[in-house]
């Protein structure tokens, strides 16, 4: 919504030809504020590929992981069925519906396989990390043992 002033040809009696100049060189100088102003506002939105992150630094390497839940034992279960039996679909994301949507239809019953696989490996963990938590209580692990093997 720019104001221009009304154009006025050299023979115009109403205005002289420089004043009419000097208004539409304002309008257009204002113009161009603007979009030095949208023009500094565009590097401070995020660009759509952003660089990745990188991962934090793990302080304790010797840690246990924690174990995956029911549904992941099912996922792999499932997506080599899956596979051996739709072998032209290669999509993952595919597949990670189809597997999705299988699960929110299982029975319990059908689910109490892949609940004890977990409870099995959640166990193990516990343990294990009972045994890590005491180890470094005691000063079982020093800081040489917690760098990377490629550190050497």
């Amino acid at each position: 919504m720019t104001k221009k002033a009304p154009k006025s040809g050299p023979l115009s009696p109403s205005c002289s030809g420089g004043s009419s100049r000097n208004l539409e060189l304002a309008v257009k100088s204002s113009e161009g504020a603007r979009r030095s102003t949208r023009l500094r506002l565009q590097p401070l939105r995020k660009p759509k590929s952003s660089p990745k992150k990188k991962k934090p630094v793990k302080l304790h390497s010797k840690m246990p992981k924690k174990p995956p839940t029911a549904f992941f034992f099912f996922l792999e279960d499932f997506r080599k069925q899956y596979q051996e039996e739709n072998p032209e679909v290669k999509s993952m994301r595919e597949i990670g519906k189809t597997c999705g949507e299988k699960w929110k239809t299982m029975t319990y019953e059908e689910k109490v396989k892949y609940y004890d696989i977990a409870t099995e490996k959640r166990e193990e963990f516990h343990r294990a990390m009972t045994e890590y938590t005491k180890r470094m209580e005691s000063g079982g692990y020093d800081e040489s043992e917690t760098d990377s093997e490629y550190s050497e």
